[in-house]
C-alpha cells in the first residue's frame, strides 16, 4: 500500500539528472562530488548508483550558480520516484492507465497533479513513451536485467525474418512489452504476450493500447506453469527469458508435451523455455531466442543442443558483443531455430550458420565480416560435446595455419636471442650472508620517510634510497619466506622484512640487477605463452591438413 504522501528527503535524483538538471556532463557530477565538501550527501541508492535529494541538489545548484529549470517531465519522474520507489512499474501502469481513462488506483495527489499539466500539452501516448525511455535508462544504469535491453532489441530486431502480412509474433516472458512491441512494429501484426508480474502485463496491454494497437493482447501468469496462450501457434517467437532460474517448475512438468526434444535439467531453465517457444511455432515459424553464452556448451544441455541439430531445427547461432545485455559484461548468444514445414524440408538442412560479433563493439554495424561466420556442416556439431559456441568453430575455419606458425616461430626465436643478452654479468661476492651485518627493516624506513606506498609494494620516496634495489632484496627468498603464511598463501610482510645498508651508488648497482632480473622474468613468462601457441598452432595444422610434415 502506497502513502500519498512524500518521504521527508523529498524527490531523489541520479548523477545523470543532476548532470541533465546543470546541462552538464555525468563526469563534471562526479568531478563536483570529489571537489566540492558541501556538495549535497547521498540520500538513498546503492554506492554504486546513488541518489540525491532533489531540494538539496536545486540548492546547491543555485549556490553555485549552476542550475537550470527543472523540465515539467523530469519533476514528474522524479515525483514518481518519490512516490513508487523501488515499484516503478506499478507507477508506470497507474500513470499509463490514467492516461488510457482505465479504472486504476488513486495516484497520489503531486503524481496526478503533474500527468494531468503534462497531458494538456503532450499526447498520452508521447508522455508514456517518454517515461518508459527514462526507465530502461534507470534500468540499464543500475545493470538491472528487469527490462530487454536497447542492445538485445536492436539484434533481435536485425536478425528478425520479414513477416508476413497478418503474422502472428509471440513473447512468452515479454516484460512491459519492449522486445515484442519493437519487433512486431508494424499495425495490423498479431501480439501475443505472457508476463509473470501483472504490473509489468498490465503496463505493457496499456501502452499498446494507447499506441492504437488493438490487434496486441498480453496476459499475466507464468508461462512454464500457467500457459494463458495454449493453443497459440505463431510466425515468430521472440524471447529474452529470465537465467540462472532453478525452480521453473522441472517437477510439476516432467512429461509435459513441450519437451519434445527431451526434458530440461533443473539447471538448464533457458532450454525450458526455448522449447516452449518452439512449441507455439506454426510450420515453417521461426523462434529468436536470447540466450546466456554458457547454455551453448553446458554438460547438462548437451542432450538437447543435439536434438534441436539433428532435426534441423537450429538454423543459426550469434554471438553478440560483450555489453550487449545490461546487466553484466559477457557476451549473449541469439539463437535462431525454425520448425521444418515437412519432412523433406528436415532433409535439405545440411549446416547450421555460426556468426561471431565478439569482437565488435556493441554498438557497431551487426553485419558480420566474411571471417565472422561460417556454415557448419551438422555432422560437426554432433560430437560428445554438442558445442554450439560460433567462435569454437569459426577460429580453425578463418586461422592461416601456415602464415601463423611461421609468426610464431620466428618470434620465439628472437625472443629467446633477446632473453640470453637480457641476463646480468654477476661476479662472485662475499659470500652467503655477507650483506646480513647490517640490515634494517622497511617498517624503519617508512618511520624514517624514505619508503611509501603506492599500490602493494614499497617504493622509494627519497634520493637516499632505490627502488629497484629496495623491490628486488624483498623479492628474495628470505623475505619471501617471511611473508609467506603456514597455508602456502603469499604476503608481502612490510614489518618483517629486511634488506642490507649500503650507499646509494651500491644500492643502484644491485637495483640495476634486480631490474634485469624482471625483464629477464618477465620474458620467460612471454616465452611459455609463446611456447604453448606454437604447440597448439602446429598440432592442429597437422591434425587439420593445414599444415604437413617436410618429406
Amino acid at each position: 500500500m502506497k502513502d500519498n504522501a512524500a518521504p521527508l528527503v523529498g524527490p531523489l535524483v541520479t548523477g545523470s539528472e543532476i548532470a541533465r538538471l546543470a546541462g552538464v556532463t555525468r563526469a563534471a557530477v562526479s568531478n563536483w562530488r570529489r571537489r566540492y565538501n558541501d556538495f549535497p550527501a547521498q540520500a538513498g541508492g546503492p554506492a554504486n548508483s546513488p541518489l540525491y535529494a532533489l531540494a538539496e541538489v536545486q540548492a546547491w545548484l543555485d549556490k553555485q550558480r549552476k542550475g537550470q529549470e527543472v523540465s515539467p517531465e523530469v519533476e514528474l519522474w522524479q515525483a514518481m520516484r518519490a512516490a513508487y520507489g523501488e515499484q516503478m512499474i506499478l507507477g508506470l501502469a497507474e500513470v499509463a492507465g490514467m492516461l488510457a481513462g482505465a479504472q486504476v488506483a488513486v495516484l497520489p495527489d503531486d503524481v496526478a497533479a503533474r500527468v494531468r499539466t503534462l497531458a494538456r500539452a503532450a499526447a498520452p501516448v508521447d508522455l508514456v513513451n517518454g517515461l518508459t525511455e527514462r526507465f530502461m535508462d534507470s534500468a540499464r544504469r543500475a545493470g538491472s536485467d528487469q527490462v530487454t535491453s536497447e542492445r538485445v532489441v536492436r539484434a533481435v530486431c536485425h536478425f528478425a525474418p520479414e513477416l508476413p502480412t497478418a503474422a502472428t509474433v509471440f513473447d512468452p516472458a515479454c516484460g512491459i512489452g519492449v522486445l515484442l512491441l519493437s519487433v512486431a512494429a508494424e499495425a495490423g501484426t498479431h501480439c501475443r504476450g505472457q508476463e509473470i508480474d501483472a504490473d509489468s502485463a498490465y503496463f505493457a496491454q496499456l501502452r499498446a493500447d494507447l499506441l492504437d494497437r488493438p490487434d496486441v493482447r498480453i496476459v499475466a501468469g507464468d508461462s512454464l506453469r500457467e500457459e494463458g496462450w495454449p493453443d497459440l501457434k505463431a510466425d515468430l517467437v521472440v524471447c529474452d527469458p529470465p537465467t540462472g532460474v532453478t525452480e521453473w517448475g522441472r517437477e510439476e512438468l516432467l512429461l509435459d508435451s513441450r519437451w519434445e526434444l527431451g526434458t530440461p535439467s533443473k539447471a538448464e531453465g533457458e532450454l525450458a523455455w526455448l522449447q516452449h517457444a518452439y512449441a507455439h511455432t506454426d510450420a515453417g515459424g521461426q523462434v529468436l531466442m536470447v540466450m546466456p553464452a554458457s547454455v551453448a556448451y553446458r554438460k547438462a544441455g548437451r542432450r538437447i543442443r543435439a536434438e534441436l541439430v539433428r532435426r534441423g531445427i537450429l538454423r543459426q547461432v550469434i554471438a553478440l558483443p560483450p555489453g550487449t545485455a545490461t546487466s553484466h559484461a559477457m557476451p549473449v548468444h541469439l539463437w535462431c531455430l525454425q520448425r521444418p514445414e515437412s519432412t523433406e524440408s528436415v532433409e535439405t538442412v545440411r549446416t547450421v550458420r555460426m556468426v561471431d560479433l565478439t569482437d565488435n563493439s556493441p554498438d557497431a554495424n551487426l553485419n558480420p565480416r566474411s571471417d565472422q561466420f561460417a556454415d557448419v556442416p551438422l555432422i560437426e556439431l554432433l560430437d560428445d560435446t554438442v558445442d554450439l559456441t560460433p567462435g569454437s568453430h569459426l577460429r580453425a575455419r578463418h586461422r592461416d595455419y601456415p602464415e601463423e606458425y611461421a609468426t610464431l616461430r620466428e618470434e620465439l626465436g628472437d625472443q629467446i636471442r633477446r632473453l640470453a643478452a637480457l641476463l646480468p654479468e654477476l661476479a662472485p661476492g662475499g659470500g652467503p650472508g655477507s650483506l646480513d651485518a647490517a640490515l634494517t627493516s622497511v617498517a624503519d624506513l617508512a618511520r624514517a620517510g624514505l619508503v611509501s606506498y603506492d599500490g602493494p609494494e614499497p617504493v622509494s620516496a627519497s634520493e637516499q634510497l632505490d627502488t629497484d634495489y629496495l623491490q628486488g632484496f624483498l623479492r628474495s627468498s628470505l623475505n619471501t619466506r617471511r611473508s609467506t603464511s603456514a597455508s602456502g598463501s603469499y604476503r608481502l610482510d612490510g614489518k618483517g622484512s629486511r634488506i642490507p645498508r649500503m650507499g646509494i651508488d651500491d644500492q643502484r648497482r644491485y637495483g640495476s640487477a634486480f631490474r634485469a632480473l624482471s625483464v629477464f622474468e618477465e620474458g620467460m613468462r612471454r616465452v611459455d605463452e609463446l611456447s604453448r601457441q606454437l604447440a597448439e598452432v602446429a598440432r592442429d595444422g597437422l591434425a587439420t591438413g593445414a599444415l604437413a610434415p617436410e618429406e
